[in-house]
Formats: C-alpha cells, structure tokens, sequence
C-alpha cells in the first residue's frame, strides 16, 4: 500500500537541530500539547530564592528556565552533564553572573560541603548523600522530576522496551532522600495528558529525548509511526500521559 508522501515529508523532522533544552519548536507552535500540572515548579522556586544567598540548578540545560528568574542570588551557579548545551548555557548564564560548571557523575558535584541554601533540580537525576553533602545545614531541595512511567503509551504504540527508568516514582525518591536525613515539606506525583498533532512533531521529540526509546531510528520504526500517523489523521491527535513529581524537603 503507497503511504502518504505528507507522512515521509513530516519525518524530516528528525533532521532539525536540537540545543539546549528549548521545545518551543513544536510547543510554540501547539504541535505538541501538555495538560496543567497541579503546581507550578517557577513559583516555587521564586518563593524559595526570596532571602537566598547561595543557589545551585541541577542540570540547567541551556540556561532558558533560570535565566528567567530575577534577581538571582548573590552567588548562583548551575550544572550541565549534557556537553552539547555547555555553550548554549554559557552563552546564556554567564553574562548574568552564573558559574556554569560542567558534570560528568550525579554523585560527584564539583562544589564544597555545606556551599548552597537551595538547590533546585528539574528533570535532572540527582545523588540524595551528594546534594545532602553541598546542601547547608537548614537548607532546601527542590526537584521536580520525570516519572519512570512517562508517555508510556509511546513505547508500546512503536513496540518498543520499556523506559529503562519505569521504577522511578515518588515513592523511589522520598526514600532515598529520607535515607539522608531529609524531611520532606512537599510531595505531589501527577499523570498529565500530552497530545501530539502530526508525526513530525513526535519524531523531533524522540530524537531530543533518546531515553525515551533508545535506539530510536526511522527504518526500524517506520511501520508504527505509519500507524500512529494514520492515528493522527482520524483522531486529529496521539495521546499519551506524563509522569511528574515534585519533592520539596529539606536537612
């Protein structure tokens, strides 16, 4: 059966460039679509920057959600395993005072004991004794993490493994922050929809999230993408669910 030539045209998606950690692409444009979340992660940490004198954000990306946030603490640093957006969160971070370090290991923070008040983390793994360690006595963790069970619906649209990470959940991460001698403030886990409008938009999607479905290539998976797109065209979107979580605690 011939397929639509607009089906092969939209997977050329996969060959737009990708940096920092900017969605806007398909987001800003309403190609990808995600339900509200039952808090908001920005406020937060606003609220949390009000008399902080020292500050760390976990896995920065390209800098876009902190250089957002006005007025930063007096000493503000951010971390970037991810080397392709050490520059792009350079370029962006530094003219506004920010130490941009690069990591290598979640358990090793190139910093001193006892350095932050807060440290902020969104969908970055993290080490539970390693930020403990950097953290000071009295001082915050805020994270927000990606559920092992995100968009799950993804992988078994394509037929493909699931995440390697499906055990991560809330669950997981206020144990091992309780370990450490946490107490945890703030605690919610949330499953909002995500629809995408076209194939290309997907496909740009999996490409600049390779553990969503590692491998991820458009000969191995072209048959399912055909199916989700032929999805699209009756429903007029492919549905999926997030996983989110957000812990607010502290030493």
């Amino acid at each position: 059966m011939k397929r639509d030539e607009l089906f092969f045209e939209e997977l050329k998606e996969m060959d737009k460039e990708f940096s920092g950690w900017d969605f806007s692409y398909v987001t800003g444009t309403d190609r990808i679509q995600s339900g509200a979340l039952s808090w908001s992660y920005g406020s937060k940490v606003l609220r949390l920057m009000r008399n902080t004198e020292s500050m760390l954000d976990m896995g920065t990306g390209g800098g876009e959600f902190l250089s957002r946030l006005r007025p930063l603490p007096d000493y503000t640093a951010a971390t970037e395993g991810y080397e392709p957006n050490l520059p792009v969160a350079r370029d962006c971070l530094e003219p506004l005072g920010v130490n941009v370090v690069q990591t290598k290991e979640d358990d090793i923070l190139p910093f001193e004991d006892n350095r932050f008040d807060l440290i902020v983390n969104k969908h970055e793994s993290f080490d539970p004794s390693e930020v403990k360690r950097v953290l000071k006595p009295g001082g915050t963790f805020l994270t927000q993490q990606v559920g092992g069970l995100d968009c799950l619906q993804i992988n078994e649209a394509l037929h493909a493994e699931e995440n390697e990470y499906k055990d991560w959940n809330l669950t997981e991460a206020m144990n091992g922050l309780k370990a450490q001698d946490f107490k945890v403030i703030t605690s919610r886990e949330d499953y909002p929809v995500q629809r995408f409008f076209d194939i290309g938009a997907l496909v740009y999607y999996l490409k600049a999230i390779p553990w969503q479905v590692p491998g991820f290539n458009l000969d191995d998976y072209q048959d399912a993408l055909y199916s989700i797109y032929g999805m699209m065209k009756d429903r007029g979107y492919f549905e999926v669910r997030q996983h989110r979580f957000l812990i607010q605690a502290e030493l």
